[in-house]
């Protein structure tokens, strides 16, 4: 069985970006992600084991974003398309989407945002 598992909004405060303001005073960012999961039976059966817990992805998606600082959203976006793929046996591919509302630009916008999928 194939299906998909959306965590949608998740909201970290975090020190990302190319400049050091950015580091020095930090930033909420928003993360979707959009998990397509392959299971064998754990639909059926009704158990957690075999599929995926979305609150131990949400763990992985929090300690990435609140981890080691990237530069770039893209890295970051990348990187948890990733680990998530690699920790989660049944995620046949993880789309994740990174939101940065105060991003450094001359202008007024809502946020920038990236997605990444992995794998490609």
């Amino acid at each position: 069985m194939n299906y998909v598992i959306r965590l949608k909004n998740c909201a970290f405060f975090a020190r990302h970006g190319v400049h050091d303001e950015e580091e020095r005073m930090g930033q909420r960012f928003y993360v979707d992600a959009e998990l397509a999961v392959e299971v064998e039976d754990a639909v059926e059966l009704d158990r957690i084991e075999g599929t995926v817990d979305y609150g131990a992805a949400f763990r992985v998606i929090e300690e990435i974003v609140t981890g080691q600082r990237r530069y770039l959203i893209e890295a970051l976006a990348c990187d948890i398309a990733r680990t998530l793929c690699e920790r989660f046996a049944p995620v046949t591919q993880a789309v994740i989407t990174v939101r940065k509302p105060n991003a450094p630009v001359n202008g007024v916008l809502d946020h920038v945002e990236v997605t990444i999928a992995w794998p490609q």
